[in-house]
């Protein structure tokens, strides 16, 4: 039970990685307020782990306070997992409104989670981040520039968060999955079906030999979460089998 009595927020929880996160938070005794945009797969989440269900657009400030008066003022834990990507295709050929919701829903999505959560932290006398970032913000493939950018800009902003906020006792770490074909951003990032073909050509560039699974990211975002990472701030942990050595 290594987060018992503690309170987090997942975005991006009804699928995914997101979802993985607030099972393994609840296995380890949180009380998860489980958010996604999509009602249908977040309150079947929230239902399974017995966690409370807010319907939200990350991108959103109004938004972000419902999800923060819904945690509470027992705040601990942040998860910004909810992310976005445009088709894998030529830089030139990415749509200006397309940039606008990469990285609404990838940067700023992270500000606006600061802005409203990290009053709260305060007042608790400390908290953490782990914000999802991907190993395309360390290791970027052609075909996805703006979304690595963006992926890049939530590492960066997370490193000068831990700075800024450490003197409160406010955590900010990163955990960097490489491509899973689990998610739903994943037929994207291939840029259409992800065919065997398309699995192998991505898995050949992992050492290990295997693609990340919701389980590998929860159990990262769960140690940067815990007590046991009370000194660990501003860090990134690649959960990509070495992909990006």
């Amino acid at each position: 039970m290594r987060l018992r009595d503690k309170t987090a927020i997942v975005t991006g929880a009804g699928s995914g990685f997101g979802a993985g996160i607030a099972r393994r938070f609840a296995e380890e005794g949180a009380k998860v307020v489980v958010n996604d945009i999509d009602a249908t797969g977040g309150e079947r989440v929230a239902k399974e782990i017995g966690g409370v269900f807010v319907q939200a657009d990350v991108t959103r400030g109004e938004d972000w306070a419902s999800l923060v008066r819904a945690a509470g003022p027992g705040l601990d834990i942040v998860v910004n997992n909810a992310g976005w990507t445009h088709r894998n295709k030529p830089y030139l050929e990415v749509s200006e409104a397309e940039f606008d919701k990469v990285y609404a829903v990838n940067v700023k999505s992270v500000y606006l989670s600061a802005l409203h959560a990290v009053p709260v932290l305060r007042k608790r006398g400390g908290g953490c981040f782990v914000n999802i970032a991907s190993t395309a913000g360390i290791r970027p493939r052609p075909g996805l520039t703006v979304y690595n950018s963006s992926k890049a800009a939530v590492i960066l902003m997370s490193k000068s968060m831990a700075a800024e906020f450490g003197p409160e006792r406010i955590r900010v770490n990163c955990v960097n999955p490489v491509f899973s074909p689990e998610t739903n951003l994943s037929a994207q990032f291939a840029g259409g079906a992800v065919t065997e073909e398309a699995k192998k050509r991505f898995l050949a560039t992992i050492p290990l030999g295997r693609f990340s699974t919701p389980l590998d990211v929860a159990n990262a975002c769960l140690y940067l979460a815990s007590d046991e990472a009370s000194l660990v701030s501003g860090v990134c942990i690649e959960v990509d089998g070495a992909r990006c050595v």
